[in-house]
C-alpha cells in the first residue's frame, strides 16, 4: 500500500498545535472550534501511523516524532505559501530555466558579457549553456531540447523557420602558422592567399559561409585546395598552427591566442571582397517564452 496523500490543511493544523501546545488556542488561531481540530490531528496521526502529541488533561507535548517533523512541515508550508508569487514570477520570466545553445565563436567575445548582464538582471533564472554548431542547434530545436540559439551565418542567411535577431557582424580574417611565408606581412592582398591549402569547416555545419568562401575563390578563378576539415574553430586554428594550411575565421577568433598562429586582415578587390559573417540569436516561431524575451532584451545592440 502506498503512502497516504495528506492535505496541506492537516499540516497547517499540526503546525498550529505544535507552536501553541494548546488545542484551544490553536483552534482559535485557525478560526475553528476545538473538537474538529482534535479530530483532524487524530486523523493525521492515523494516516502517518505515529503519535505526534502526548495529551493529558493539563498539557500537550510533542513526541520525538512530532518535534522532528515540525521543521520539515514549516518549510513545506512556507514553500506552499510562496507558490503563487513564484507562478507569477515564472510567467513574467523572472523565474525558470533558459536552455541556450551557442556556436564557439560567440564564446570568444560576444557571449560572456551578454550572459553576465542577463544573470545580473535575472538571478532566479537557471541558464543552461550548450556549445553546438548550427546544424546541431537546428536538430535540437526540432527535439525541443533548447529554447534559443546563437548561430553564425553569412549576411541574410539566418536559419529559416526561426525568429532571429542580428547581434554581431564581423569580417573574416586569415589564420596562418607563424612560419608561413606570408606571416611576416602585416596585411595581405586577396590574390596572395588564394593559392595556399585551406583548413575549413564542413559545409553541412555552416553552408552559407562555406559557400561564400568558396564563391570568393571561384570569383578569382581559383579552386580551393582543402587540406583538412574540422568542426570547431579552436580545432581549425590548432591545425593551422601545425602548418596544414591557412583558414578563414571570424575576426573575434583573434582572441583565441594559440601559440604559433598569427591572424592577418586581407584586402579584397572590386567585385572580389572577403566575406563578412553575422551572428544571430534565434528562437522558435510563435510567441517567445518570457525567459527568452528577457534574454533578447539583454542582447548587445548592433552598431549601424
Amino acid at each position: 500500500m502506498g503512502n497516504p496523500s495528506i492535505e496541506l490543511r492537516l499540516w497547517r493544523q499540526f503546525a498550529a498545535v505544535a507552536e501553541d501546545l494548546h488545542f484551544g488556542r490553536a483552534a482559535a488561531r485557525l478560526h475553528m472550534t476545538q473538537p474538529p481540530l482534535t479530530q483532524a490531528i487524530a486523523h493525521l496521526e492515523t494516516l502517518l501511523g505515529v503519535r505526534l502529541f502526548e495529551r493529558t488533561k493539563r498539557s500537550v507535548q510533542m513526541t520525538a516524532a512530532g518535534e522532528a517533523l515540525l521543521p520539515l512541515v514549516l518549510d513545506l508550508l512556507a514553500r506552499a505559501q510562496a507558490l503563487p508569487e513564484q507562478a507569477r514570477a515564472a510567467d513574467a520570466g523572472e523565474l525558470g530555466r533558459l536552455r541556450l545553445a551557442f556556436v564557439s565563436t560567440a564564446g570568444f567575445s560576444l557571449l560572456p558579457e551578454w550572459v553576465r548582464v542577463f544573470r545580473e538582471r535575472n538571478p532566479l533564472v537557471q541558464l543552461e549553456l550548450l556549445e553546438a554548431t548550427g546544424d546541431m542547434q537546428l536538430q535540437a530545436f526540432e527535439r525541443h531540447d533548447i529554447d534559443a540559439g546563437v548561430v553564425l551565418h553569412s549576411p541574410g542567411f539566418a536559419p529559416p523557420g526561426l525568429h532571429s535577431r542580428l547581434v554581431a557582424r564581423e569580417p573574416l580574417v586569415l589564420a596562418m602558422s607563424e612560419h608561413h611565408p606570408l606571416a611576416a606581412r602585416p596585411a595581405l592582398a586577396l590574390d596572395q592567399v588564394l593559392v595556399h591549402p585551406l583548413v575549413i569547416f564542413p559545409r553541412r555545419i555552416l553552408p552559407s559561409l562555406y559557400d561564400a568562401i568558396f564563391g570568393m575563390y571561384h570569383a578569382a578563378a581559383q579552386s580551393p585546395q582543402v587540406a583538412q576539415e574540422a568542426i570547431q574553430m579552436q580545432t581549425i586554428v590548432n591545425l593551422v598552427s601545425a602548418g596544414l594550411g591557412v583558414a578563414w575565421v571570424p575576426d573575434s577568433v583573434r582572441q583565441f591566442q594559440r601559440p604559433g598562429v598569427v591572424y592577418r586582415s586581407v584586402a579584397g578587390k572590386k567585385g572580389r571582397q572577403v566575406p563578412v559573417c553575422e551572428t544571430s540569436l534565434v528562437w522558435p516561431e510563435g510567441e517567445a517564452p518570457a525567459c527568452v524575451t528577457r534574454f533578447i532584451d539583454c542582447a548587445p545592440v548592433l552598431p549601424r
